[in-house]
């Protein structure tokens, strides 16, 4: 296959009114003919931009930052560097930490008018389907990259992935191009790396066509899993509340095993999380959904917390967390009161019922969390109420009730966040009262000021 600017034209016509084309611009071969052929096609020159992510990684980083920057020059083709920190979180690869700091930090420049270009070819998509099949991916992983997808406001592009690399090196050479050479991508501690030099050639040996093949297997998959999406969407909708962000608990179990593997996977993936692995999907079936109605199962995964209550299931960020044995004054004079790690706690005017402004500065008040046994008597209910009854008629969730902040007032439990409020601390309407307001956002402005 000759590889000419021509042929990067019909790749991209589908995006030829585009406003910007920004071109994943390493340093390496493929990413230089990538950018060498967009430099020389018609009507591309005023579009595009070379954008180089300098991972801070290895010490040549800076001679690669300066190598791309003068290519660019040559070249006459504006050129952006960004650095990022891409090193590894616990449990998370080398090689994974970098490709996601780079492409967050690519996603940023795109506008809806852009197109980000890279330069994955025919042969990385033999190594993509075949290191996706090696870990037990399904049909998403299975169906490789795509030669198109949304990516933030924008668009990714690779125009290249029907090229092997053979024709992509042919071309370098015969344009004498000078490029990159990383030699991290000599080491077979990389599982790439092991797959490029010593697994595909042997493979390549015994079927030559079979970076080709794969990759029409890859697009097999694409088009089932495609299927299945909006199988899995229909479904999906079926035990979902919006309201609550829910899904039914009766209604996940009354699916084939299969059926619902897939609705989970995709309320991970409609949440922005990464797919769950067969295994987890197992654990929540047997874990939280058979667990029995007394019983207040808890998954922790990807920093989101998977629980059960009144037979819905919920997903939902790990927030902070608090020390249940806090008990704190509330500062004399002050309308807030910033709570480590919940949020805060602030006094507004109100000309409904609330609590007399007078009895608020004559009394001690302070501000702890549920230690058990609390109760409330309510204006218009007889008796006193525990927390726990309030709690479960209300419907607040259990994980929620251990955080919501109770107010004292000289030692008497006057009101539940802003929930409830105490009768015996409840002025009547008509005067300037005080209510209590729980924003749990504890990144919002802080209001300040004094209570005169």
């Amino acid at each position: 296959m000759l590889l000419t600017a021509d042929t990067l034209q019909r790749a991209l016509r589908p995006y030829r009114d585009k406003r910007r084309f920004l071109i994943a611009y390493s340093g390496g071969v493929d990413s230089h003919v990538l950018l060498h052929l967009c430099a020389q096609s018609d009507g591309m020159q005023h579009k595009i931009t070379a954008v180089h992510v300098h991972h801070g990684l290895q010490d040549d980083a800076d001679a690669w930052q300066a190598h791309c920057a003068s290519i660019c020059r040559q070249l006459q083709v504006p050129f952006v560097a960004l650095r990022v920190d891409a090193r590894a979180a616990a449990g998370q690869s080398p090689e994974e930490a970098a490709r996601d700091a780079r492409y967050q930090a690519l996603t940023a420049l795109l506008d809806e008018q852009d197109i980000l270009l890279t330069a994955q070819h025919l042969d990385d998509q033999l190594e993509t389907v075949l290191l996706q099949l090696f870990r037990g991916s399904g049909l998403q992983g299975l169906s490789g990259m795509p030669e198109s997808m949304p990516l933030g406001r924008g668009l990714l592009v690779r125009p290249l992935l029907k090229t092997p690399r053979q024709a992509i090196e042919a071309y370098a050479r015969l344009q004498r191009l000078s490029w990159i050479e990383d030699h991290s991508n000599r080491s077979d501690e990389f599982s790439r790396n092991f797959l490029r030099s010593r697994v595909i050639p042997a493979l390549k040996q015994r079927w030559p066509a079979v970076a080709r093949t794969v990759s029409r297997s890859a697009g097999h998959c694409a088009e089932a899993h495609l299927l299945l999406s909006a199988q899995a969407e229909q479904t999906f909708r079926q035990v979902f509340d919006t309201p609550s962000g829910t899904l039914s608990i009766p209604g996940l179990l009354a699916m084939t095993p299969g059926l619902r593997r897939l609705v989970l996977r995709h309320w991970f993936q409609s949440l922005g999380l990464r797919l769950p692995s067969t295994g987890l999907l197992e654990k929540i079936s047997t874990e939280v959904l058979l667990a029995g109605a007394d019983r207040d199962p808890q998954i922790t995964v990807q920093g989101w917390m998977l629980r059960r209550y009144r037979e819905r299931l919920y997903l939902l960020p790990q927030p902070p967390a608090i020390d249940r044995r806090m008990r704190c004054r509330w500062p004399e004079g002050q309308l807030t009161l910033q709570l480590e790690n919940n949020g805060r706690l602030q006094l507004r005017e109100t000309r409904a019922s609330g609590i007399d402004p007078v009895t608020w500065r004559q009394a001690e008040i302070s501000v702890a969390y549920r230690q058990g046994g609390e109760s409330l008597r309510l204006p218009g209910r007889q008796g006193r109420h525990s927390l726990k009854k309030l709690f479960q008629e209300a419907a607040i969730l259990p994980w929620e009730r251990v955080r919501m902040p109770l107010v004292f007032i000289d030692g008497q439990l006057a009101a539940v966040a802003d929930r409830w409020l105490g009768s015996e601390f409840s002025a009547p309407p008509g005067q300037v009262n005080w209510r209590i307001l729980w924003t749990r956002d504890a990144k919002d402005h802080d209001e300040k000021g004094n209570v005169d």
